[in-house]
Formats: C-alpha cells, sequence, structure tokens
C-alpha cells in the first residue's frame, strides 16, 4: 500500500539526484532515505531507481509515480490545511434546521454572536417544526436541530441516541381578542374557555392543546389550525377565536388587536438543541451549540 511519507522520500530522491541530497532536504538521515525507497519498492512490486556509480535515475514507472505523488501530495497537503482551518474554526459549516419561533428568536442572536466571535464558519437555516426537524438530523440532513416537546410528553426517550442540549423552558400563553371579556384578566382557567372557538397551531401543539383542554374536561372546537403565528394571531385579533401560543413565538411578533393572558393551570414546552454524537465533537458543531445556550440563557 502506497503512503504519503514514502511518496515524499521518492519526490525529494528524484528531484536532489541522490539519497544523501534527499536526506538532507528531508531532515532524516541517509539510511532512513534508503530504508524507505526499498519499503515502497517492494510496495509497487518494482524498480523505481537505477543506482549507478555517476547517477541515479528514475526507472519509467519511477517516473509514472513521481508524476502522480505530484498531485496526490498536493491534494493531501490542502485537505490538511482545509481540516485545520475547520478544526480551528477558521471555516466550517453548520446546518440548522429550527421551529418557527426559535427561528426567529433564539437563532438571531447565536448565529450574530458565531459570526462576530468565527467569521470562517458558514450556517445554513432552515424551517421544520419537530418531528419532521429531528428526522433531518437522523436522516445526515443537518446537522442541529431545534426542537421542543411539551411537559406532559415525559422525558426525552425519543431523543435517547442524540446529545441534548437543554435551552429553555417556555410556557405557553392565551390569545385573546382584545373586546373578549376575559382579555383584561391577569389569569385565566382553561376551563373558562371551554365554549369558544380555538385556532390551532402545528400538529404536535394542536395534539398538546387538545390534551390540556381534556384534562380541564372538554374538547376544544378547532375552527382554523396554521402552522403561521402572525396569523393565528390575525385570526385571534378578527374575533374569529382564542388561542394558545408559546411566549417565545410573541417576542417577535406585536398583536395588535389581540391581549395575551396567564393561563392555569399552566402548559409548558422544552426547548432542546439537538446533533447526532459525532458531529458534538466537531469544532463549528459545537461553538453553535453554545451560542444558542447563551443566546437561551438571555
Amino acid at each position: 500500500m502506497l503512503e504519503a511519507r514514502h511518496l515524499r522520500v521518492l519526490r525529494a530522491v528524484a528531484a536532489t539526484g541522490s539519497f544523501s541530497a534527499a536526506a538532507r532536504e528531508l531532515g532524516c538521515t541517509q539510511p532512513a532515505v534508503s530504508q524507505q525507497m526499498k519499503v515502497l519498492e517492494a510496495s509497487v512490486g518494482t524498480t523505481l531507481l537505477i543506482r549507478t556509480s555517476r547517477e541515479m535515475r528514475l526507472t519509467q514507472a519511477g517516473e509514472v509515480l513521481v508524476r502522480h505523488a505530484t498531485g496526490i501530495l498536493s491534494g493531501l497537503t490542502a485537505a490538511e490545511e482545509e481540516v485545520a482551518a475547520i478544526a480551528g474554526l477558521r471555516a466550517g459549516r453548520v446546518r440548522l434546521v429550527s421551529f418557527p419561533s426559535g427561528s426567529s428568536t433564539l437563532v438571531p442572536a447565536a448565529l450574530a454572536a458565531l459570526r462576530a466571535a468565527h467569521p470562517g464558519t458558514q450556517v445554513s437555516l432552515v424551517d421544520a417544526e419537530p418531528p419532521r426537524s429531528v428526522e433531518m438530523l437522523r436522516d445526515g440532513d443537518c446537522d442541529v436541530a431545534l426542537a421542543f416537546r411539551y411537559d406532559s410528553a415525559g422525558g426525552f426517550e425519543e431523543w435517547d441516541d442524540l446529545v441534548v442540549r437543554p435551552l429553555l423552558t417556555d410556557r405557553l400563553v392565551g390569545l385573546l381578542p382584545v373586546g373578549h371579556p376575559l382579555a383584561g384578566a391577569t389569569t385565566v382557567s382553561i376551563g373558562d374557555l371551554a365554549d369558544e372557538s380555538w385556532i390551532a397551531g402545528c400538529p404536535r401543539c394542536r395534539h398538546q392543546l387538545v390534551e390540556a383542554c381534556e384534562k380541564a374536561g372538554f374538547t376544544p372546537r378547532i375552527d382554523f389550525a396554521t402552522d403561521d403565528y402572525p396569523a393565528v394571531i390575525g385570526l385571534v385579533g378578527a374575533g374569529l377565536g382564542v388561542a394558545f401560543l408559546p411566549e417565545l413565538a410573541m417576542e417577535s411578533v406585536l398583536p395588535k388587536a389581540a391581549r395575551t393572558v396567564t393561563v392555569e393551570p399552566a402548559v409548558r414546552r422544552e426547548i432542546v438543541a439537538l446533533t447526532l454524537p459525532d458531529l458534538a465533537r466537531v469544532p463549528a458543531v459545537a461553538a453553535t451549540l453554545d451560542e444558542l445556550e447563551r443566546a437561551a440563557s438571555r
């Protein structure tokens, strides 16, 4: 099997014309050069150098190998430099997928800090809700997934094959039309909204809404469902129903004709960043996780 160190020795011998000169160029001894050439010739199964008392010249096979060695060694050098740049965070790529309210709140601050600290690291962003975002991570379509689960779902068993970085706990709030009788209340019981029309969010959020209402003794009448939070707020503001929204979603939207109220009993979701165990050791991915955690702490 060819080894890069043997190719470097062969190229040095071809360039200098002798073992002793090649040894000086490579910073090793003449016997070491001779030994490595013997190993290389044994590896390829043919003579590469013709040694005479006056000169040392390449055989036809030696010329072919030197010609290819130049490209091989140049490629290895370029690869070593590129890997070193990635390891040192002078370069690198991170593919991030996030649910919309995370994309509009946590992600911008995290990526701005990442770019300031490591300007050579490139990050791409795609929106996807869990569980689709988690599937993308497992399928190799992204490197980091921002995801969430509701506190009623138990532990993190569904992600036990992944690295889970907890970021924050996000409470759901009630969203009512500004003219609703309870819009001025500090706290509203879920049961107080049993007769309302509901506007639901993503499938996972929709399931959580139904579960919370059923615990309060009623099944919600869902008239509209949309993954778009501004659309939910617009529908509520138009008096078409009430909704549950994560507080995180409200940070980037200013409701004009709707009011938020605290809902009891509390419904919370855990926001996490996920990656694969091997990816967690990649410097650019680790730095992205760190910045997401810092953004969440703020």
